[in-house]
């Protein structure tokens, strides 16, 4: 789920925590320190410094007010006759408390505090004797507290010491951090203790929220947007849900072999285990294996109320994010484009990791400046800077003014019969009628095996590729493939993928740190106490040299042709279906070539279907629309003329493995 543990690809589902180069953002000083504690906070310099307007760090963090409240959620989602509370653990600055000045708030929202752990280091909540947090996870009350801002960190319902039960998504877990925002604001109720009847108000703030979080955090910062909350004024959702569905399925294709049940007995507190059986069975029998749409999906969906978001939206995605898949960046992007949401976004070529991971030092100061622009009102140019960051090449960034660029359409490639069986061609002219290519589902093998036999003829994909390119040909946001098949048995699973052949060095995302290596010295960010260290490991890219880059996938059950409903295929009759491709940005260059494949499992990112079927592709009514810049006139310039010389492929061709994920959580690391 949005919260996994580490690629392990182990058929059980664990949580993971994580988490341009053009313009710089400015600098931050990056000081290490041989002792892991300092009391002082050691100020930016360099370009940070110079801008007019920032927030600095002129408060005391050793001093902060530390603090915890239960809020009312307003909710009884375990039954026990009375309203969930939920646990809200507070750091922030007393300066202004004593001087009378309200302050803004910057707050996540998660089930892992105390099961899994949050960041590269899973580092979890600790409290005192008192029941006062000690350590928050991660940088954000280290540093942005002495500039002036609450941290304010939310055990999600039924998870370390709140109330309520864990739904996954759904109307609870969204109310525990709404609920929360509505506190700030003067319009919901919280209490001193977990149990007791003293109130306490948020007189310290102004109610100006900005929700952060990697994974399952930043998935229910996307749902408490998607509900129009007044007083959220934006959110960075990292690796994050748009959809729940979207992440256990895709077009009817199971992704994982378990469901919303498993993931909420992974996260849930004792308490909740013991009360909350009847919302773990209304998560079995709401999310049936089968693949079908239901009313628990519905309500789990957070791009259908798009519409509803006031929030500035600041996305940060791995386009090889096999944990919590880039179509959930993708379509959640595209619909708050559609209702002029104001955004920013970021993609690197990891897997599901934090860019704290991966670019720190630019990421740091880059969160700082949006917090500063939307949260205190400084008018430091980051609303007009690049709307995008897209990692190119390990640790080089590009950036567009607008995503995807000014120029970028759909457009129809179609794929057709070549010189031997499964070996076809990709270009703008439609087959011939009664042209097909045969495949056999053949669960044992999986995109890299298919990318690396695209040129062979083998019996378990059709490959379709263009000619070499004699200029760079750019693809930018979510693609579709439309295939028309005729299967062999009632059953059958469809994949589609996007290759860029030709070689290159990129991050391993199938590695165990899914594009980045840890490293034991470390960097500070803000000052540290006794129990809450601001340093933090380094981290440098993990570097693979490959001779063919999967870079879009999809998927589809077959028997879901028609919709949301899944039925028995008959034998010998042709379908069609839309498999939805992963939305993602990338340069096929001159000297390569783009790849088409069709085929069936794609081997641990879906489950095999209840047969082995084979299936007769019909070319003349199958196509693939991709989002390329420049439209079909750039396709066609880039498929005439002579070639480049290009480095010779590897002897065997290599590629990325794909990571097992099984029973995956969303957002460890």
């Amino acid at each position: 789920m949005p919260i996994a543990t580490r690629f392990t690809r182990t058929r059980s589902r664990s949580p993971r925590n994580s988490s341009l180069r053009s313009p710089r953002w400015g600098r931050l000083l990056v000081v290490a320190v041989a002792a892991a504690l300092t009391a002082l906070f050691v100020s930016p310099v360099g370009a940070q410094a110079a801008r007019a307007k920032e927030s600095r760090p002129v408060y005391s963090y050793e001093n902060a007010i530390r603090e915890s409240v239960w809020v009312d959620t307003r909710l009884d989602a375990d039954g026990d006759g009375r309203t969930d509370r939920v646990a809200v653990d507070i750091v922030r600055p007393r300066e202004p408390a004593q001087q009378g000045r309200k302050v803004p708030v910057i707050l996540e929202a998660s089930p892992y505090y105390s099961c899994c752990g949050r960041g590269n280091e899973s580092q979890l909540k600790t409290y005192d004797a008192q029941g006062h947090v000690v350590q928050m996870p991660l940088f954000y009350d280290n540093y942005f507290v002495p500039r002036g801002y609450a941290f304010v960190a939310v055990d999600l319902s039924g998870t370390n010491r709140s109330d309520g039960c864990v739904d996954v998504g759904g109307s609870s877990d969204v109310q525990s951090a709404k609920a929360v925002v509505d506190w700030l604001n003067g319009r919901a109720r919280a209490y001193t203790t977990r149990t007791g009847t003293q109130r306490v108000g948020a007189d310290w703030t102004n109610g100006r929220t900005g929700m952060i979080g990697k994974s399952w955090d930043g998935t229910i910062a996307n749902g408490v947007a998607a509900t129009g909350v007044e007083g959220l004024k934006t959110i960075v959702p990292i690796s994050s849900i748009s959809s729940w569905y979207d992440y256990y399925f895709a077009k009817g294709a199971s992704l994982y072999d378990s469901g919303p049940d498993w993931l909420s007995n992974y996260v849930e507190s004792p308490d909740a285990r013991a009360h909350c059986g009847a919302v773990q069975q209304k998560l079995v029998d709401g999310a049936p294996r089968d693949g079908d749409w239901t009313p628990l999906w519905t309500g789990r969906d957070y791009v259908a109320d798009a519409s509803k978001v006031k929030a500035s939206v600041f996305v940060v995605h791995g386009m090889q994010d096999l944990n919590v898949r880039t179509k959930n960046f993708g379509q959640w992007w595209d619909a708050l484009a559609a209702n002029g949401v104001e955004r920013k976004i970021w993609l690197s070529q990891t897997g599901h990791v934090d860019p704290f991971d991966y670019r720190r030092s630019d990421w740091v100061d880059t969160l700082h400046q949006w917090f500063d622009h939307y949260l205190l009102g400084y008018d430091n140019g980051i609303e007009r800077a690049p709307m995008a960051d897209i990692e190119r090449h390990v640790d080089q960034w590009s950036t567009d003014a607008v995503w995807p660029p000014t120029g970028t359409r759909d457009t129809v490639l179609r794929p057709a019969t070549g010189s031997a069986p499964g070996v076809g061609t990709l270009g703008l002219s439609r087959a011939p009628a009664g042209s097909s290519e045969t495949f056999t589902d053949n669960p044992a093998l999986d995109e890299t095996s298919w990318s690396a036999t695209v040129d062979k003829p083998t019996p378990e994909k059709a490959g379709f590729v263009t000619p070499t390119l004699t200029k760079d040909l750019r693809l930018s946001g979510s693609s579709k493939v439309t295939v028309t098949a005729t299967p062999t048995t009632t059953s059958a699973h469809l994949s589609a993928v996007l290759v860029d052949l030709g070689p290159d060095t990129i991050r391993n995302y199938g590695g165990a740190g899914e594009g980045i290596l840890t490293g034991t010295d470390r960097t500070c960010w803000g000052p540290s106490t006794t129990g809450d260290s601001s340093c933090y490991k380094v981290t440098s890219a993990d570097k693979k040299a490959v001779d063919y880059t999967v870079f879009s996938r999809g998927w589809a059950d077959l028997g879901h042709y028609t919709g949301d409903t899944g039925q028995p295929l008959n034998p010998g009759t042709p379908y069609t279906i839309t498999l939805d491709l992963h939305a993602s940005d990338h340069v096929v260059p001159a000297g390569h070539r783009l790849a088409l494949i069709v085929a069936g499992t794609d081997k641990d990112l879906i489950d095999p279907p209840a047969s082995t079927p084979t299936l007769t592709v019909d070319l003349a009514h199958t196509w693939a629309k991709l989002p390329l810049v420049g439209g079909t006139g750039a396709f066609r310039r880039a498929t005439t003329g002579t070639p480049p010389q290009v480095a010779p492929h590897l002897a065997r061709p290599t590629g990325v493995s794909v990571p097992q994920t099984g029973s995956r959580v969303p957002g460890e690391r």
